[in-house]
């Protein structure tokens, strides 16, 4: 058997972003099928969906309206195509649980930290699930903390980087790079630095560009 080809994946999104949630099964689902032809370093970069929100939140449903022109009609109905979607690639929203939506600058700087500790992955995937599967406030410290303990990380020195604000410089710096580079929505999926894959596309899509990708790049 020849030897897998790696991939560098750059994985723009954010935690309150549902199709970040779709796009990152699928992903998964895709790199699973393809174990023995290609392997993928994942990265996961910041991106702020909300970046003026106040620390309170604000009401999905009204957050929604006032941001997309969207009816509570239309919201239910799109609510259920992303219930749908997540559990065709194993993803459990419980959006009755989710009424409001946050502010995720301190969720990124802990991410941060979380790659530093090679956790990343694990604590990405656990600020999902406790967002859009258990409904908890992802900007609060304590959510933060607990849910970086889950995956094995320091819970004392977690509240550490948060309290200390470490590594706003460094995901502020990430941010601008981004937005620089013209990713202005999410998720993008950035493969080697050079391919772009945007939205939360099937586990299909991802297989197939993942092997041109690997194919082109030999």
């Amino acid at each position: 058997m020849s030897e897998a080809k790696s991939l560098k994946i750059d994985y723009v999104s954010d935690v309150v972003c549902p199709w970040c949630a779709v796009g990152l099964n699928s992903l998964k689902l895709a790199l699973d099928k393809l174990g023995g032809e290609i392997t993928a370093d994942i990265h996961f970069q910041p991106f702020e969906l909300n970046p003026q929100m106040v620390p309170e939140g604000e009401n999905v449903v009204e957050h929604i309206a006032h941001k997309y022109g969207s009816t509570p009609a239309q919201v239910a109905q799109n609510q259920e195509a992303l219930r749908e979607r997540g559990a065709a690639v194993g993803f459990t929203f419980n959006l009755d649980k989710r009424d409001r939506i946050y502010n995720t600058f301190d969720a990124h700087r802990l991410l941060h930290w979380a790659e530093l500790e090679g956790k990343q992955a694990a604590l990405k995937q656990a600020l999902l699930e406790a967002y859009f599967t258990q409904g908890e406030n992802v900007s609060a410290r304590d959510v933060l903390a607990r849910t970086a303990a889950s995956v094995g990380l320091d819970e004392a020195e977690a509240r550490q980087v948060l309290d200390e604000n470490r590594y706003a410089d460094e995901v502020r710096e990430k941010e601008r790079f981004y937005q620089s580079q013209g990713i202005h929505s999410v998720p993008s999926i950035i493969i080697n630095e050079r391919y772009l894959i945007q939205g939360g596309q099937p586990p299909e899509v991802f297989e197939q560009t993942l092997r041109k990708i690997a194919a082109e790049t030999a």
